[in-house]
């Protein structure tokens, strides 16, 4: 089996490499506990990638 672990988004939880397909998971990830923070460090990008947005408005 694989090191790697994807998050489901359809499930809402972390997957091993046998499980949904992967157009339905974000990853791969080295570990299940990364693999977990998928949704988390998502939003965090997304807020870092709107406050860029706004400052490039702002120019």
């Amino acid at each position: 089996m694989s090191d790697q672990w994807w998050f489901c988004l359809k499930h809402m939880r972390v997957e091993p490499e046998k499980a949904c397909p992967n157009k339905d998971r974000l990853g791969p990830y080295e570990s299940e506990e990364i693999a977990a923070q998928a949704m988390q460090r998502a939003a965090e990008r997304n807020k870092a990638w709107a406050e860029q947005d706004r400052e490039w408005e702002e120019d």
